[in-house]
């Protein structure tokens, strides 16, 4: 990566936040490049897996401003930082930030706890999705300590996407783990590249995730969520 710039897989815009703790908001997106993770069912692998490396542009971080606003104009106070794993991104993120932040609108990021970068600190909602076992990856629970350690609680959330009960069970350890962050956790998307509507897939597991929930005194102050986007627009992307 060149120096003092970010590789870009994807900008666009205004849309709505689909999951987490600013559900529903509407926000422009960016979208880095690159992940220190091959999760099983990821629904971004494009950003890791090669097969759009000729879309990975470099920028710096006054060429992805400049390219919100067009995209954008006034019609955007909020801009999602996510990836693959923005966590990866140096110094040259904390200048994006910045100018988001010199232009009246707040940042969010979505990153999985596997790295920590010192401009964490300046993001206004950041979501810590750790990646349960039917991803394939296995969480390094002393990393994710010093992540949350160093934050924020009132800025923060966790949030894990559950696919079945082993997922659950460690949803529900790690909300034990740190009972003082707010906690979501939604229902996974198994197809995320199947075309066409899948909201009554999404529902019945929503409605599978809802009934655990429900029955477990452990889980009185989490909040399951949809993926709202997905429930929208399916499986498109840009949107």
């Amino acid at each position: 990566m060149s120096s003092g710039k970010i590789p870009v897989i994807e900008l666009f815009g205004p849309t709505i936040q689909g999951e987490g703790m600013v559900i529903g908001k509407k926000t422009m997106f960016v979208r880095t490049a690159g992940c220190d993770y091959r999760c099983s069912w990821c629904d971004s692998a494009f950003t890791w897996d090669g097969s759009e490396k000729e879309s990975i542009r470099l920028l710096t971080p006054t060429e992805m401003f400049q390219e919100l606003m067009q995209l954008g104009g006034d019609n955007f106070s909020h801009v999602t930082i996510s990836g693959g794993n923005p966590a990866l991104i140096g110094q040259s993120m904390s200048e994006f930030i910045d100018l988001v932040h010199a232009n009246d609108c707040k940042v969010g990021l979505e990153t999985q706890g596997s790295r920590w970068q010192d401009w964490f600190v300046l993001v206004d909602d950041l979501t810590i999705s750790p990646k349960p076992p039917s991803s394939g990856m296995k969480t390094d629970l002393s990393i994710l300590d010093q992540i949350i350690q160093l934050l924020d609680p009132t800025k923060i959330s966790l949030k894990v996407v559950i696919f079945n009960d082993e997922d659950f069970d460690y949803a529900k350890m790690i909300h034990k783990r740190f009972p003082g962050i707010d906690f979501y956790v939604s229902v996974g998307n198994a197809n995320p590249y199947v075309e066409g509507d899948i909201s009554s897939r999404l529902l019945q597991s929503l409605d599978w995730l809802w009934n655990k929930v429900i029955e477990d005194p452990e889980m009185n102050n989490v909040r399951a969520l949809p993926q709202l986007h997905a429930l929208v627009w399916a499986n498109k992307r840009g949107v």
